[in-house]
Parts: C-alpha cells; structure tokens; sequence
C-alpha cells in the first residue's frame, strides 16, 4: 500500500469513529425525549387525580349533608299529619265525650306507629319475655310468686328497634326469686317474757 492510499484511508477512518458517537448521543437524546414526555404524561395524569380527589373530598360531606337534610326532611314531613290530627281532636274535645276522646287518640297511636314502620323502626314486645340486658333496661325487680325467675312483670317505657339495630332498650319490671324464709330453731330459749322466767 502507498502512502497516498494510506493518506486516504486515515480520514475516513476517523470519520467514521466520529460518526459512531454521533449516532449514539442521537439515540440517547431520543431516549431521554421518551422518558421526559412520559415523565410529562405521567406528572399530568397525576395532577388530574389530585384535583379529582380533591373535589371529591369536597363534594362527598355535601352529599352526605343533603342526604341526611332529606332524610329528615321526609321523616318530618310524615309525622305531619299526626299533628294535624292531635290539632283536630282537640279542638272538637269540648264537643265529644271522652270515650271519642280515647278513640282519636288510639288512631293517631296506631297512625304512629304506622309511620314509624315504614321507616323501619318497630316496638318491641317485652311483656311476658325472658329478660335480655341487651334489648331490656330493669328499672326493679320484683318476687311473683308462681312465675318464672327474670321473666319481664311490667314494661314502664316501650322500648323500640330497626333491623339491625335497638334505638332504645324496653324499661321493665323483672321478677325475682322469692326470699326464703329462715327456719325457726327447735330449741328456742324463752325470752323474758315468757312464763316461769320473770325478773328476779
């Protein structure tokens, strides 16, 4: 080989050396391009779920505030005309014996008693029934000869339940064993009253 030839050859291997360097800064640039826009795309999708979790928790307590403005709104709203009952028999109380006056307050108890059913709340019946701390609150207790021991005597206040849950415990009367009288001792000393032992 000449040396012209090798003249030739130098250049265009240092081209090429040159060239390679290059090609990869060019292939790590776009790299770091992809990694930037994805960096870019995640930090914005991240960004929108801060802010939809903020206007969430937001909207949430207001949602929660309505639901429960229109649940009483609507329990409120049905006890209504009980009102309008008790205000009708009342003003004709003057006219009515007192037997019509027991009767109108029957209905409206039982009216009562509807609409608080049909918000799911119920009486609960204590009368008669083994007592349960958790459905009875015993205010006394009392013997009751020839009746079970802790079995409900009297209910004071009604007590009343949803489904799943007692809104207010039966205020009873229980009944308790009888107290057992002491045995009298055989032998007994006479007191001092008693004959053939007077004071000396």
């Amino acid at each position: 080989m000449t040396d012209e030839e090798t003249k030739i050859e130098e250049p265009q291997q240092e081209k090429e050396e040159a060239k390679a360097p290059d090609e990869e800064s060019n292939k790590l640039r776009q790299e770091l391009e992809s990694i930037q826009r994805e960096r870019d795309e995640l930090f914005g999708r991240l960004q929108r779920v801060s802010a939809d979790y903020a206007n969430f928790q937001k909207r949430v307590p207001k949602q929660v505030s309505d639901s429960v403005a229109y649940e009483k709104e609507k329990v409120i709203r049905s006890l209504l005309p009980i009102l309008d009952n008790m205000d009708h028999l009342l003003k004709a109380h003057s006219a009515e014996s007192t037997s019509a006056m027991v009767q109108g307050v029957e209905i409206i108890y039982g009216h009562m008693l509807d609409i608080l059913k049909s918000h799911g709340v119920e009486q609960m019946h204590a009368l008669g029934e083994p007592f349960d701390p958790m459905r009875h609150e015993a205010v006394m207790v009392r013997e009751a000869p020839g009746k079970p021991v802790e079995v409900v005597l009297e209910e004071i206040q009604k007590g009343y339940r949803t489904s799943d849950r007692i809104l207010r415990p039966s205020r009873v009367v229980v009944s308790k064993a009888a107290a057992t009288q002491p045995s009298q001792p055989q032998n007994q000393e006479p007191n001092e009253d008693t004959p053939g032992k007077g004071n000396t």
